[in-house]
């Protein structure tokens, strides 16, 4: 039975055939359920076999003051902010690796996003003293760029994009989104 539609940010993991480790993708979803998204996250992220699972989620129902929900297209009502994902990547001294921290953020255009993105304490302490070249970034460019931050409606499946709209309403007072961390076998949601 289908709850009312939500608004689902997953990070998907998988030790895709021909990888030595596990991989990693953000999926959002709209879903009244978990569960309801299991066919959209197979077709997201094709040929993983039964390495596919999810490593953690979040409804997003609360985003920097903002309420988020799920309405249908035509009830839509015009509003200048979007809802934007900023992956933000840096680097620490002797670490073969380069760390991520994820970003949600509603303004009105890209720019507004990446100053915020720039005020995160990651964005901050992620360029390493004496690490030449390492300096935080938004993933795929070195140094802030506007074309490595996605407006969340864009990342959508085609079928949800016509059929919902993200709405974003001001709101006091609500709770952090609870986030929900482990391996989740999709077999087993």
């Amino acid at each position: 039975m289908s709850t009312q539609p939500k608004l689902f940010m997953l990070l998907l993991g998988s030790k895709a055939p021909g990888r030595h480790v596990e991989q990693h993708d953000f999926f959002f979803g709209i879903a009244g359920s978990l569960k309801e998204l299991v066919p959209d996250i197979k077709k997201f992220w094709k040929n993983t076999g039964s390495s596919l699972h999810i490593d953690g989620w979040r409804e997003v129902n609360h985003v920097n003051g903002y309420r988020i929900t799920i309405i249908p297209k035509e009830a839509a009502i015009p509003n200048e902010n979007r809802l934007f994902f900023i992956n933000l990547g840096g680097y620490q001294a002797g670490k073969l690796e380069e760390q991520h921290y994820t970003v949600l953020s509603v303004q009105t255009d890209k720019t507004q996003a990446i100053q915020q993105a720039k005020k995160t304490i990651f964005f901050r302490t992620a360029s390493v003293a004496g690490v030449k070249g390492a300096n935080s970034h938004i993933d795929d460019k070195y140094g802030i760029d506007v074309d490595d931050i996605y407006n969340i409606e864009e990342m959508l499946a085609p079928e949800l994009k016509e059929k919902y709209h993200i709405g974003i309403t001001p709101a006091e007072g609500l709770l952090e989104d609870e986030v929900h961390l482990g391996y989740f076998r999709l077999d087993k949601l």
